[in-house]
This record gives C-alpha cells, sequence and structure tokens, in this order.
C-alpha cells in the first residue's frame, strides 16, 4: 500500500505543481501588463517634466536677450549722447578760436591798413597761383 500512496501522493504533486504553473503562468501577463503601464506613467511624467523644463529655459532666455538688448541700448544711447556732447564742445571751442583770431586780424587791420591791403594782396596772388597750376 505504500507504493500506491507514494504514486498518489506524486500524481497529486504533480497536478498541484501543473496548477501553480498555470496560475504563475497567468500572473505573469498581468505583471507585464502593470510594468508596462507603470512606465508608460513614469514616460508621461518625464515628457511633462521635460516640457516645464524647455518652456522655462525658453523663457530664461528670452528674458536674458530682452536684458542684454536693454543693457546694449542704453550703453550705445549714453555714448551717443557723449560724443554728441564732445562735438558739440569742440564746435563751441573752433568758433571761439575763429571769433578771436577775426578779432586779432580786424585790430591789426585798423592799426595797420596799408600792411593789411599788402597782405591780402599776397593771399590773393598765392591763391591766384595754386589755382592757375591745377587748371
Amino acid at each position: 500500500m505504500s507504493s500506491e500512496t507514494r504514486s498518489s501522493d506524486l500524481s497529486g504533486s504533480s497536478v498541484a505543481s501543473a496548477g501553480n504553473k498555470e496560475s504563475g503562468v497567468g500572473a505573469v501577463p498581468d505583471r507585464l501588463t502593470e510594468d508596462v503601464s507603470s512606465l508608460r506613467a513614469d514616460i508621461n511624467k518625464m515628457h511633462d517634466i521635460l516640457s516645464k523644463f524647455v518652456s522655462e529655459a525658453g523663457g530664461q532666455a528670452a528674458r536674458t536677450a530682452r536684458n542684454v538688448g536693454h543693457t546694449v541700448a542704453s550703453q550705445v544711447s549714453t555714448t551717443a549722447g557723449g560724443l554728441a556732447t564732445s562735438s558739440a564742445e569742440v564746435a563751441s571751442s573752433a568758433t571761439e578760436q575763429l571769433k578771436t583770431f577775426a578779432t586779432e586780424l580786424e585790430g591789426i587791420a585798423r592799426k595797420n591798413p596799408l600792411g593789411a591791403l599788402a597782405g591780402a594782396l599776397a593771399v590773393g596772388i598765392v591763391i591766384g597761383l595754386i589755382v592757375r597750376g591745377r587748371g
């Protein structure tokens, strides 16, 4: 009887293990489905995070470009204003020097009218020779 008991135990255990295998095989696709679903959810989260990051990076780049543009425009404006002021000062200085020179020439012409006429004649002759030499 012991041999019958053993064979029935063996056949029962093989049936039980076959049932366990079938239940284990059925669990594998369920776990795979869960894993794939979990992976999809993780990929969607990563996509959302990456989209937010790119959006924020683009906004930050635009703000930086705008700030640099304002800074450059401000510096150019300041430089142009400085050049305009400097040019006005040079023009003013040249005008003052020209007025001073004209006043001195007028004073010399009043003190010595014949010398002024002789100087004007000499300058006219030199200019005439220069113009005739070119033509």
